[in-house]
């Protein structure tokens, strides 16, 4: 299942965003033994990524905060970029989130 959901970021200012993991009929889908993984860049092809810092909220809710810090944003040039978030579990990769 894939989402597309654009983020706005600005530079020099702390960045979060609760993404809520929901089916096709808006339930909440339980991401219990999963580990969130987010990364962006300037594109698809970019070898360089910033990595978010990812925070499960709750499992049983889907909840997953996605964050940068003041720091992290300041050095952030300005432009578009790509996200993909990802949930991991055992060797597997599922994305969930992907913003181009």
């Amino acid at each position: 299942m894939k989402r597309y959901k654009d983020l706005i970021l600005d530079q020099g200012t702390t960045f979060s965003e609760h993404i809520l993991y929901q089916d096709r009929a808006k339930n909440s889908i339980d991401i219990t033994g999963f580990t969130p993984r987010a990364k962006m860049r300037r594109s698809y092809y970019s070898s360089n990524a910033i990595t978010f810092t990812t925070t499960i909220k709750s499992n049983i809710s889907g909840n997953v905060e996605i964050s940068l810090s003041h720091n992290e944003t300041a050095n952030l040039k300005a432009g578009r970029y790509v996200y993909d978030i990802e949930l991991f579990n055992f060797g597997y990769y599922r994305i969930v989130i992907r913003v181009k």
